[in-house]
């Protein structure tokens, strides 16, 4: 503190406002630890405007002077905000003072998950200590899940990982397989693959994807993307594309049924060990969709409106891991990295406009265009990028175009036969 260049507030509250007040502790940077701007900073504190009690707190709390700690723990007491009740348990921690060890250990029982986070980093500079950690290793079965997820990380996490991240076995490597995608994966070792993009079988839509009940197609899709996690590696990607899907009524007296297949899916997705980062929208051209509004339009009578859909779930996850981003980037050559760079008129919202792609043979392939973002976003020249249900092989063409190696499976012969002959010759020859 003493090499930083440190400021006094050298103002009197009765000639400011509150936005004065608050201008001035906002631009402190390192206050002086004068006995009158203490004191000030202590009045200022229990003012009436919230945002001025924890700036000045806040201010307080980088003089890490623990003979402040008596007063934080009474402000504490009074306090009714969680962003300043939290701003004090931050100043208490900061302290790393042993005197405030027992303070820390009761803010564990508070109420507020915000409380525990900032108790739990005080604590750790302590951590060392049996009593801190057997108090702390409780916490890793605590309700709220980024308690849980800090104690995970400083205390579970000893798994040994190499350097070889960004390889994938030989084998896997521009291959197209024919047969059950779940049978083909049981024989795929684990963390194999970098990038999973894929679109599975509408639920009874298609003549390809016929299921006896929506729960068990909902419960073969689980099996599948469990499967998926584990053989990607750690920290990576999987996007799935799914929308809601129309089962059309069977006659008049008949209603029609719709599924919500992203939602129904994600729990599932969850649970398995996937981590949720994004929900990109993909917007279709109305005129290429079916057409759900004709009727409403022509009476326009309340309850009866269907809209048309022209957007489908594109949603990202990744395999849960307690590293960084920046642990993968450790693992590849810079070169790798500079030529794996996004190139300019990158996307740079949630809602992506692009056109449906059409296929003679297919129904549902996926546009070129979608597939060039997803697998320029979300992995590097050379990583292995998979699509179990590959039909038209529109992944496979974008991951070769791109400079990455793909890994397609598909059950329909006659989408595998197209795949090979369409574009085997041209694309999938090593």
């Amino acid at each position: 503190m003493k090499n930083k260049e440190t400021k006094s507030l050298n103002f009197k509250l009765s000639t400011l406002t509150d936005k004065d007040i608050l201008k001035r502790l906002k631009s402190l940077g390192y206050l002086s630890d004068k006995f009158e701007d203490v004191n000030l900073l202590k009045e200022l504190s229990k003012n009436t405007n919230q945002d001025i009690r924890y700036h000045a707190i806040s201010n307080l709390a980088k003089l890490a002077n623990d003979n402040l700690l008596d007063f934080f723990y009474q402000l504490f007491k009074s306090e009714i905000t969680s962003r300043n009740r939290r701003e004090i348990a931050s100043a208490i921690g900061r302290l790393r003072s042993v005197k405030a060890i027992d303070i820390l250990l009761e803010l564990l029982n508070d109420a507020d998950p915000n409380i525990i986070l900032q108790s739990i980093r005080g604590l750790l500079f302590f951590k060392k200590e049996k009593k801190i950690y057997n108090e702390l290793i409780k916490l890793h079965t605590h309700e709220n899940e980024l308690v849980q997820k800090i104690i995970e990380i400083e205390f579970f996490d000893k798994k040994n990982h190499s350097r070889d991240h960004r390889k994938s076995p030989n084998h896997l490597k521009n291959t197209i397989m024919l047969g059950d995608t779940f049978k083909i994966l049981k024989k795929v070792d684990e963390e194999s693959v970098h990038l999973t993009f894929t679109s599975p079988p509408y639920y009874n839509a298609r003549d390809y994807s016929i299921y006896n009940s929506y729960k068990s197609y909902l419960k073969f899709l689980k099996r599948v993307f469990k499967q998926i996690h584990r053989v990607t590696k750690e920290g990576r990607f999987f996007v799935l594309n799914t929308s809601p899907i129309i089962i059309p009524r069977m006659g008049r007296k008949y209603s029609s049924k719709r599924y919500p297949i992203p939602y129904d899916v994600h729990n599932g997705l969850i649970d398995m060990g996937w981590e949720f980062l994004d929900d990109i929208v993909w917007v279709k051209p109305e005129p290429s969709v079916k057409n759900r509004v004709a009727g409403f339009a022509q009476h326009r009578k309340p309850l009866a409106y269907k809209p048309n859909c022209i957007t489908e779930c594109v949603m990202v996850y990744r395999k849960k891991s307690n590293k960084l981003i920046d642990w993968i980037y450790d693992q590849y050559p810079r070169s790798i990295i500079d030529d794996s760079k996004v190139p300019d008129g990158f996307e740079t919202s949630n809602i992506w406009e692009i056109d449906p792609s059409h296929s003679k043979v297919h129904s549902a392939s996926f546009p070129l265009e979608l597939c060039d973002r997803i697998i320029q976003y979300y992995s590097f020249k050379g990583d292995l990028v998979f699509d179990p249900f590959a039909g038209s092989g529109s992944v496979g063409v974008s991951a070769k175009r791109n400079g990455r190696y793909f890994l397609l499976t598909e059950l329909n012969k006659a989408y595998y036969n197209e795949m090979l002959s369409k574009l085997g010759k041209e694309l999938f020859d090593q």
